[in-house]
């Protein structure tokens, strides 16, 4: 379950689910559309995204001279989904021997 902590980083900060969000709402965006919309300094935005690339839960595509980021979370998700169902598991066995 180690590869979830990635995930957890990015889920960690306000910032990145605003980024998350306004990638979910608009599909793609550059960093200057995130920076408007997040009334974030450009740097401030760079340094999320490259938590949240090296995280897997964003993707890159280059368009001319334009970085447009986009939501690529599903792996993520499904390893989510196992470590919830690891932890369902471990909460039956202890509630089976209280």
């Amino acid at each position: 379950m180690k590869d979830c902590i990635p995930i957890f980083t990015v889920l960690a900060d306000e910032n990145r689910h605003l980024i998350l969000k306004l990638l979910l709402d608009n599909g793609k965006m550059n960093v200057n559309q995130l920076t408007d919309n997040l009334h974030l300094s450009r740097p401030a935005v760079s340094h999320h995204l490259k938590i949240m690339l090296s995280a897997n839960a964003v993707s890159v595509e280059q368009i001319g001279k334009e970085r447009f980021y986009r939501l690529a979370m599903k792996d993520e998700i499904e390893k989510m989904g196992e470590l919830v169902e690891l932890m369902k598991n471990i909460i039956r066995i202890i509630q089976n021997k209280i």
